[in-house]
C-alpha cells in the first residue's frame, strides 16, 4: 500500500514538473516574440525642393490656398503639362518650380480672391522615371529620386542568375540622338572607374545583358 503510494506521488510530482516547464517556455516564446524586432517601416519619401525642381507630365500636386477650402485641390499634371483649378480652369504647371507655379496661380487669383496665399507641393514625381530592362528582377519604369546613381538604381532592381554585370550600358538621349554609356559593374563596386557611375536622368533606359 505505501510502496502504491510513493508511486502514485512520484508521477504527480513528474505531471507537474511538466507542466512547470511547458508554462515557462510559453512564456519565454512569449517574451521573445514581444522584443524580436518589428519590420522596418517603408522609407519616408524624397522631399522635393520647390526652388529647383521643375515639375513635368504625370507628376501629382497639392494646390492649397489659405483659407479658401474650396479652391484647395489636389490635381495631376495632364499630359499638355497644364492642371486644373477651380475659377482659373486650365494653368501652365509643367516646366515651372512648385515656387513659380505658387506665384502664377496667386497672381491669377487676385481677380477673384483679397490677397491669396498660395503653397504648391509636388505628392508624387512621376515624371521622373527611369526604365529598367534584361536581367534583373524588377523591370520597367522606376521612380528616379534626386541624385539617383545607376548604382544605385540596379541595387533597387535588384540583378537576375545570368545578368552580365561588365556589359550594363545606359541608353540616353543627348541633343536628339541617342547615345550608349557602359558601365561595368564589378569594376566599380571595387572602387575602380568610379566615373562610369553616373547621376541618371529622367527617361534613361538602363539595359542589364
Amino acid at each position: 500500500m505505501t510502496r502504491a503510494t510513493n508511486l502514485g506521488a512520484l508521477v504527480l510530482v513528474c505531471i507537474l514538473a511538466t507542466g512547470t516547464w511547458a508554462q515557462g517556455t510559453k512564456q519565454e516564446n512569449k517574451s521573445a516574440n514581444s522584443t524580436a524586432p518589428s519590420a522596418p517601416a517603408a522609407p519616408p519619401s524624397v522631399p522635393v525642393d520647390p526652388n529647383t525642381y521643375v515639375i513635368g507630365a504625370e507628376d501629382a500636386l497639392h494646390v492649397s490656398v489659405w483659407k479658401e477650402a474650396e479652391l484647395t485641390a489636389s490635381v495631376p499634371v495632364r499630359p499638355d503639362g497644364m492642371i486644373s483649378l477651380p475659377l482659373l480652369n486650365d494653368v501652365q504647371a509643367a516646366g515651372l518650380t512648385p515656387m513659380q507655379l505658387a506665384a502664377s496661380i496667386t497672381d491669377k487669383l487676385k481677380k477673384y480672391v483679397s490677397d491669396p496665399h498660395v503653397t504648391v507641393v509636388v505628392t508624387a514625381m512621376n515624371s521622373r522615371r527611369v526604365y529598367m530592362l534584361g536581367e534583373v528582377l524588377h523591370t520597367g519604369p522606376m521612380a528616379l529620386t534626386p541624385n539617383m546613381t545607376i548604382l544605385q538604381a540596379l541595387a533597387q532592381a535588384g540583378f537576375s542568375q545570368f545578368a552580365n554585370t561588365k556589359g550594363i550600358y545606359i541608353l540616353r538621349v543627348e541633343n536628339g540622338k541617342q547615345v550608349k554609356l557602359p558601365f561595368n559593374y564589378k569594376q566599380v563596386i571595387k572602387g575602380q572607374s568610379m566615373d562610369q557611375n553616373i547621376v541618371l536622368k529622367p527617361g534613361d533606359t538602363v539595359v542589364v545583358p
